[in-house]
């Protein structure tokens, strides 16, 4: 393609670990960031916000969505000498829901159109850019491709590499991130339980042990394989399939309500687990309704479809 000088970028938000897979497995839901980023000949970069966070996030070089372009065209090049950009954000921050993985598969995409690439054939570049800023894969690989992801972390001993601190005896090492999608079954209708506080994904990393016993993490890779299978082909499984003992429990300090809102749901018959790193909790309703019963003061219920598209472009 040639090279366009404007661009409009919709990115779903996201739902990551699903309950034991932690930094492996990610959903993408249906509530969407809409980026409009145009190429300017003058130099400086102007940033307006709209909607969720528009009163905390920088407006300048320093904006989220700026520096994964600035990321992504240190590997595409052609970086244009400034920018123009409109964000309309859905997606609430803080809150579990990868706000900061859209934002940055936003501008990792918008650069990658601005450079005159299709990002279609430009996946794997994307998400190594979006992934490495994340440290993780599951939230930008749900936010590209859409639908159910499995992801993962390939760390590679290469000459003159270097991947932070590096482990002793292993030489310079390099790390690519990889994702494979996998279409949802169509019984399966989240329920996100937005909660109204916010939450630290340094905080809540930070409550996790460097070790956990065998037997947790026995079962907990037990219910990741399970969860493949109960989100794509059996969601009778999902049940078992949320089942976690590897992270959710250390970190329950952090967000009590929303600890003690999954078990609530979950003694109702409803798989539940929390969405990322808190404190939104992700429900896996069957008919995208929740029990009449059920206390959810303090969290707005957000019936979301599953996203099957991820980052969608307009050239403008």
């Amino acid at each position: 393609m040639g090279r366009p000088t404007e661009v409009r970028v919709r990115v779903p938000a996201s739902s990551a670990n699903l309950g034991p897979g932690f930094d492996s497995l990610g959903l993408a839901l249906g509530l969407y960031d809409d980026v409009e980023v145009c190429a300017t000949s003058a130099p400086g970069v102007h940033v307006e916000v709209e909607g969720e966070g528009a009163a905390q996030v920088p407006c300048d070089e320093s904006h989220l969505v700026v520096r994964a372009m600035r990321t992504a065209w240190a590997l595409f090049g052609d970086e244009p000498a400034g920018l123009r950009m409109r964000c309309r954000n859905a997606i609430p921050h803080s809150r579990g829901l990868g706000s900061s993985a859209a934002a940055a598969v936003a501008g990792a995409v918008a650069a990658c159109v601005l450079s005159g690439r299709d990002p279609k054939l430009e996946q794997d570049s994307l998400l190594q850019v979006t992934a490495g800023m994340e440290g993780h894969a599951d939230n930008a690989a749900a936010s590209l491709l859409g639908g159910f992801v499995v992801a993962w972390e390939q760390v590679q001993v290469v000459p003159g590499g270097r991947r932070g601190a590096e482990p002793p005896d292993c030489g310079n090492t390099s790390a690519r991130f990889h994702a494979v999608r996998l279409d949802v079954h169509a019984g399966i209708r989240p329920v996100a339980l937005v909660a109204g506080v916010e939450s630290s994904t340094t905080t809540t990393r930070g409550l996790l042990p460097e070790l956990v016993p065998l037997p947790d993490a026995a079962f907990t890779g037990s219910r990741t394989a399970l969860s493949v299978l109960a989100f794509t082909q059996r969601p009778e499984l999902l049940m078992a399939a949320t089942e976690d003992r590897l992270h959710q429990g250390y970190r329950r300090p952090a967000y009590p309500e929303s600890a003690d809102l999954v078990d609530a749901l979950r003694a109702h018959g409803v798989p539940a687990a929390i969405s990322g790193a808190g404190p939104t909790v992700l429900a896996l309703t069957s008919g995208g309704t929740l029990p009449e019963e059920l206390d959810t003061a303090g969290f707005t219920a957000l019936p979301l479809p599953v996203d099957t598209l991820g980052a969608q472009v307009e050239i403008g």
